[in-house]
């Protein structure tokens, strides 16, 4: 923008821009306007969604119904599964979960590897189900009543969290907001 004369003497007027609304703007306006309109209506699709989840499980359990066990209590979980859960922790820089438990019976403590009935936790924050044990890891051999044994679970996306509840599914029970360390 240089209003000075050039060499001939005649003063140089600035050049009108080429922006008008009617070009660029309005195709830019338009494009932004899109683009919030397909985040508006994502956001409504995802809670329409989560809100049809919500109500097809029972609103008292954080478990899905496909998974669901009958609930106890941890003191109970020893007269139905033959341990009691002693540490539930995040491991391995958050992508395992470590449940570690103690056989009191050991003959009701074989269940918890049954096709029918395997182990798992459930997040109760999300209610992702962590069923996939690391190395694919199972108890062989018989259980020994006061031995505390483990499994690892492979954690994706460490879901669950030191802080966090979860349900904790063995053999054919539940225990619920079990705290995660």
């Amino acid at each position: 923008m240089n209003d000075s004369p050039d060499p001939g003497g005649t003063p140089v007027t600035p050049r009108r821009g080429r922006w008008r609304w009617g070009g660029r703007h309005a195709r830019l306006a338009g494009a932004l306007a899109g683009v919030v309109l397909a985040i508006a209506l994502t956001g409504s699709a995802l809670a329409a969604w989560r809100a049809s989840t919500d109500s097809a499980k029972p609103a008292d359990s954080p478990v899905p119904a496909a998974w669901a066990r009958p609930v106890v209590d941890a003191d109970s979980l020893g007269q139905r599964s033959g341990v009691h859960i002693t540490r539930v922790a995040v491991t391995g820089g958050g992508g395992l979960v470590d449940l570690r438990f103690t056989v009191v019976d050991p003959e009701l403590a074989n269940t918890l590897h049954d096709q029918e009935t395997p182990p798992a936790l459930v997040d109760e924050q999300t209610g992702l189900v962590v069923h996939e044990l690391l190395m694919n890891h199972s108890h062989s051999g018989a259980y020994k009543t006061g031995v505390t044994y483990y499994l690892v679970f492979e954690n994706p996306g460490n879901w669950v969290h030191r802080g966090g509840r979860v349900s904790v599914l063995l053999g054919n029970a539940q225990v619920e907001h079990v705290a995660v360390r």
